[in-house]
């Protein structure tokens, strides 16, 4: 029997190896498909005006702090 009880340990412990490593691979593909939809990836090409909206949009910047970034983008333009 203990001929026995050890294959069948050895073989456990292959399928735990081979479970662990396909977890690992599916965590790095997943943090890396994270990774590359960051927000600026998704924005990517979107003029001054577009950021300023979507984040003034969003309620990541106030009122007055649209304003005067829009009034300073304007005033670049001239």
């Amino acid at each position: 029997m203990t001929g026995m009880l050890g294959v069948v340990m050895w073989l456990m412990m292959g399928l735990m190896l081979l479970g662990l490593a396909t977890g690992s691979i599916a965590w790095v593909r997943r943090r890396l498909q994270r990774r590359s939809a960051s927000p600026q990836a998704r924005h990517e090409g979107e003029t001054a005006e577009e950021v300023l909206r979507r984040r003034y949009a969003a309620g990541e910047i106030d009122r007055d702090e649209y304003q005067r970034r829009q009034r300073d983008l304007t005033e670049s333009e001239h």
